[in-house]
């Protein structure tokens, strides 16, 4: 079997390691001349070559050209690789978006779907974290599963609306993020209105966006807080939580399930965890945009913050910024996140007319000793961009915690 890959993002990438164990061959293509690659396949980059691509048996394609010519002819061949390996389709699919707390909410159903005996496939947003969406088609044609969760990115909504058949969506908030993509937080609000339109849904009640949208939508089921007392930092952990608790029960899944897999649901790396180290406490994770940021400094103060700068060309992700300002530690210390913005960073809060004192640090690996004088504070927070960075760092804050 020969599976042509087209478009190499973070999807195609993934979906490239996905094919390299499973197939006889894979041709890759991208019009960007400088993408890198771990694995070794045939490659033509700065163009697509289209007789190459439509003589594979399948081919699995970037949801960033999805709606790019090439794109629309490679879905009406018929040769998508979510529709020649359709197994996936026959599974009890939920899907869970939203701007921030998609993985967390994935990874406490699964868990209360494990305990209740089902056989779970798990899986989706690249970008999130997971194998990408290529993964999840392979191995549903490979093994058999009761039921799949799919992290499904706002920016793969059509996409996903395609290549997957959902029994139910869960939607855990809507924010300021990848506005790039949507053109502006109504074009956000329409494409996600419309994603969900004919499909059972799950919405936040308490996020304002979605209150409006589920009074749209004729299948929408509301969901706040959850009842069980999880092991977690943060409001929003708690309404994560009761997401995945609504769900379980229109499942018919046991109440006491439910509750012991919640209470004892413990968060992977990158997500927002919380250390305590010399009496102090850090509270440390990815916060790459607006809505997450604010969520997290709404919990306590902290007057020493440390934020991973995003990518130079990703101005909307520098709002972030505009949040730390709002509520004015007394030190601010900026580090590379995605990239060395740090200087664009310090500008940026210049203009601000930031109060605090701003410092600059090159090299996370000096993190702990630059944060040893500020231990009396009583709060610190570290988060931003940078989901590689920021794992390293809780590493780092769980070693000094252990003493």
């Amino acid at each position: 079997m020969k599976v042509a890959v087209v478009g190499l993002g973070v999807e195609g990438k993934k979906a490239i390691k996905s094919l390299k164990s499973r197939v006889k061959e894979v041709y890759a293509s991208d019009l960007d001349k400088n993408i890198n690659l771990d694995e070794e396949v045939e490659l033509d980059l700065g163009f697509h070559d289209e007789e190459k691509i439509f003589s594979a048996d399948a081919v699995a394609l970037s949801p960033g050209l999805w709606k790019v010519p090439l794109g629309e002819r490679i879905k009406n061949s018929q040769l998508l690789l979510a529709d020649k390996m359709d197994a996936h389709r026959s599974i009890f699919t939920i899907g869970i978006t939203g701007t921030n707390g998609k993985t967390t909410t994935a990874l406490m159903l699964k868990s209360i779907m494990e305990k209740s005996g089902m056989k779970v496939l798990i899986g989706g947003n690249a970008g999130g974290g997971f194998q990408g969406y290529t993964e999840l088609f392979l191995e549903a044609n490979e093994n058999e599963y009761q039921v799949m969760i799919v992290e499904i990115c706002d920016m793969t909504l059509e996409f996903c609306n395609h290549c997957f058949d959902f029994d139910l969506i869960v939607v855990t908030n809507m924010g300021d993020d990848h506005l790039d993509h949507h053109g502006s937080l109504t074009n956000f609000h329409h494409n996600l209105k419309n994603f969900l339109k004919d499909k059972k849904t799950f919405l936040n009640q308490l996020d304002e966006n979605l209150a409006q949208i589920g009074a749209e939508i004729p299948q929408c089921n509301f969901y706040k807080h959850s009842s069980c007392k999880i092991p977690l930092f943060g409001r929003f952990n708690q309404i994560n939580a009761g997401a995945a608790e609504n769900v379980a029960k229109s499942l018919n899944i046991d109440e006491d399930i439910i509750k012991t897999s919640l209470e004892n649901f413990h968060l992977p790396e990158g997500r927002i965890k919380s250390f305590h180290v010399q009496g102090s406490r850090l509270v440390v994770g990815k916060t790459d945009n607006v809505h997450a940021l604010q969520e997290v400094l709404e919990e306590d103060s902290f007057p020493l913050m440390i934020i991973g700068t995003p990518r130079t060309h990703e101005s909307w992700r520098f709002q972030i910024l505009e949040v730390v300002n709002e509520f004015e530690p007394e030190i601010l210390i900026l580090f590379p996140g995605l990239e060395d913005s740090t200087s664009q960073a310090a500008l940026k809060l210049k203009k601000l007319n930031f109060k605090g004192e701003i410092k600059i640090l090159k090299d996370i690996d000096q993190l702990p000793e630059t944060i040893r004088p500020y231990l009396a504070k009583k709060n610190i927070f570290i988060g931003g961009n940078g989901q590689q960075k920021i794992i390293r760092i809780q590493r780092m804050m769980a070693a000094m915690a252990k003493g």
